[in-house]
Parts: structure tokens; sequence; C-alpha cells
């Protein structure tokens, strides 16, 4: 395990109560890899002597660790982004953070249904592919979408400007360029001051004046990760059994943002918001 916060400890809880739900006797050997470099060394050793029947890494320092030295135990990943991180362990497969595109898509149609013309920033060395999936699922849904390069931090102005007119929504994907915390204070005043609503990426975004973020239920995931483990258990072959994303999604609102840009947001869908900051 990589960390020993809130949301590991919540995916651990939930991968032991699945199992010990389906009366599945285990014996855990649980590990922190954020010690020093021997510490963690010792670790893999350990691994490699004891043998388990199956592994459970959350985090992605701990998943690639162990799936670099360990070649012949089943491992069942959790807490990693997505499925790039798995592609070295052949005996390895996990629940991934990230959600489909689709999934995307979907819950801006339900939670901001009059918005049609989406806009994102991209950088093409990191999200080309991604950004080609995207148009088509949104023009299959019957919107608009207009993606913007933007290659460097100096491109970011530019690409902002050209949002007004261009798109009535700016939806945050993952990119190394353009959102980072030297980049979102710039991004969300701009949404801000156009009243262009700006979703994604995370409930810290959210609580910084996002209109809204997808989250996870972690507890979720460690019962996903504990009904992978347990076909693992019973003999399935771990080839077999695809990476998946969390099943359940949650999201967090910001009715200050909300208000301030005039959305008309049903109660229902504020009822369904955890957290809300106001």
């Amino acid at each position: 395990m990589t960390q020993q916060s809130g949301t590991y400890q919540d995916v651990r809880k939930g991968f032991q109560q699945y199992l010990d739900k389906q009366g599945i006797a285990v014996e855990y050997d649980i590990r922190n890899f954020e010690g020093p470099v021997q510490e963690t060394e010792g670790i893999l050793q350990a691994l490699k002597t004891t043998n388990p029947s199956m592994i459970l890494t959350l985090g992605s320092p701990a998943t690639e660790a162990v799936i670099r030295e360990v070649k012949n135990i089943p491992i069942i990943a959790g807490m990693i982004m997505n499925e790039a991180e798995l592609t070295k362990g052949e005996n390895a497969t996990g629940i991934v953070l990230e959600f489909p595109l689709q999934t995307h898509i979907s819950w801006i149609q339900k939670l901001l249904p009059h918005k049609k013309t989406i806009g994102a920033l991209f950088n093409s060395r990191e999200n080309t592919g991604t950004i080609e999936q995207a148009r088509r699922i949104i023009e299959d849904s019957g919107m608009t979408f207009y993606p913007k390069k933007v290659e460097t931090p100096r491109d970011l102005p530019d690409a902002l400007d050209s949002l007004p007119g261009n798109a009535d929504l700016l939806w945050g994907l993952t990119d190394s360029v353009v959102f980072s915390p030297e980049t979102a204070k710039g991004i969300l005043l701009f949404s801000f001051r156009n009243r262009i609503p700006f979703v994604g990426l995370s409930t810290s975004w959210v609580k910084a004046g996002a209109v809204y973020a997808l989250d996870r239920d972690y507890v979720d995931i460690g019962i996903q990760c504990g009904e992978l483990a347990e076909q693992v258990l019973k003999g399935v072959d771990i080839h077999s059994l695809k990476p998946q994303s969390p099943r359940k999604v949650l999201y967090a609102l910001n009715l200050n943002s909300i208000n301030h840009m005039h959305l008309n947001l049903s109660d229902a869908v504020l009822r369904g918001a955890h957290p809300v900051f106001e």
C-alpha cells in the first residue's frame, strides 16, 4: 500500500469486508510502501520469498514496483489512474480510478442538459487520442465539440479567450500541461467572469470554483477489488479478468458557482450531490 490516507483505508475496508462476507478466510500481511528504499526492497523480497496466493496493491508506486518485480503471483491493483499502469503486468488486473469518456459525457448531459457545446483544452502529446474519442462520443450524443490545443502554459490565455462564442461549457480533462496548481486560479477566474461553467477535475477543483466534478465511492472500489480477488482465489485465470472502472459515480457541487452562472439544477440533482460547497 502506498498511502494510509482515508481513501486508501476505505478501499482496504471494502476489500476486507467483501471477502469476509463471502466467507473466504484470508490472512493479511499489510506493508506500507512509503518508507525508505531499503524497506521497499525488503517488502518486494519478502513477497517473492513468502509466495502469497495473491497480492493487492493500492497506489501507483506500489503497483509499479510489484508489477516490475513479481511475475508469478496474481496482482489486483487499486487506486491507480488508468489501465496503462497495468500494461507491463501480464499477471495483473484491477480497478482504475479513471471513468470512461462516455461516463463523463453522460453526466454532463444529466447535470447540465442545456449546455450543448463542449469546450476542452489539451496538449497534443498527451491527449490527442482522448480528444478524438471524445469528439465521436460528443457528436454522437447530438452536441458540438470545441477542442483547443494548449502545448505550453503560455498558450493558455489565448485558448481561454477563444472559448466565449465557441463553447458554453469547459470540460476538464486530465492534462499535465493545461490543468495544474499553477494554472488553476486563472482557469477558474476565467470561468467565473465569463459564466462558462468549468466541470471537473476533482472535489478540490469544485471547492475552488468548478461547478461539479465526478467522484468515486472508495469503499465500493474496495469491494470491486474483492470481487476480482474472489475469482482469482477460486482459480479463475487472472488473464481473463479485465481492468474495470468504478461502477458507482458520485459528484460534488459548488452552489456559489451554480448560482453565479444562473444554472438551473433539479432538486434531485442537488440532493444527490456530496459534498456540496456553498
